[in-house]
């Protein structure tokens, strides 16, 4: 069964947006292990808008699944943090500075050779690895050259087409996308977008799926359906 693995990034932005410590992150990200997800991913930004850097250091204190760390590793402060952290899953994405939220995937052909370098420093230290990939089947393709352990599909363009009722135009590239990256050996992670309405025919389609990364669509449904209710419902769209 794929992994869920839960994005706290907006527990993070309700607690700064009045400072002190309501929520508490830390008991946030416990409980969610306790209802049932499998992992945890937190992306912090330079401007610690929502994660802080100081988070990181203390969720890695209690989380009991599986760490997945995203980012920007164009900045060295995030390969320090990943490094000294060492999650059990980095997930580089191609940011750029003071972006509101992730858009695309990594140009794999273009920056190859850099991915190379910076895929084998987490090597080295032990951590899996997902480049943050548009489903492109070149780009696939040119990610195995990388190195890395993962590509996680970048699926916002899905959820946009399968809110039209264009399911079987959505769902397409990606199948396309997964079908190349499991005949080249690449675990496929999933994330951006993804609901209770668009994420049951997504994992039922998608060959090889590993983990779906969720935060933004799980937080805000909770604020109606109580968290471990929430998470109770992710999980059973990704049973087959």
């Amino acid at each position: 069964m794929t992994k869920l693995s839960v994005n706290i990034n907006k527990i993070a932005t309700l607690r700064n947006s009045r400072g002190g410590n309501n929520p508490d992150l830390i008991k946030t990200a416990i409980d969610i292990q306790t209802f049932g997800a499998e992992g945890i991913t937190v992306h912090p930004r330079p401007d610690e808008r929502h994660i802080r850097y100081a988070d990181v250091y203390e969720l890695k204190k209690i989380i009991t699944t599986e760490f997945n760390i995203e980012g920007n590793c164009n900045e060295q402060k995030f390969v320090d943090l990943v490094l000294a952290n060492k999650p059990d899953q980095v997930t580089l994405v191609p940011d750029a500075l003071g972006q509101l939220t992730s858009d695309h995937g990594w140009d794999t052909i273009r920056y190859k050779e850099y991915l190379i370098e910076i895929v084998n420093v987490f090597h080295k230290a032990g951590i899996r690895v997902s480049l943050f990939v548009d489903p492109i089947e070149e780009m696939i393709v040119a990610a195995k050259d990388t190195g890395t352990d993962r590509v996680e599909l970048y699926t916002e363009n899905y959820a946009k087409e399968f809110q039209k009722g264009s399911h079987q135009q959505a769902i397409a590239p990606y199948v396309a996308a997964a079908k190349k990256a499991v005949e080249l050996g690449l675990g496929i992670n999933a994330g951006h977008d993804l609901d209770l309405h668009n994420l049951k025919y997504f994992a039922q389609n998608v060959p090889g799926l590993l983990e779906v990364s969720i935060g933004h669509a799980l937080i805000s449904d909770a604020l109606y359906l109580g968290l471990e209710n929430t998470v109770q419902l992710y999980k059973r769209q990704l049973m087959s």
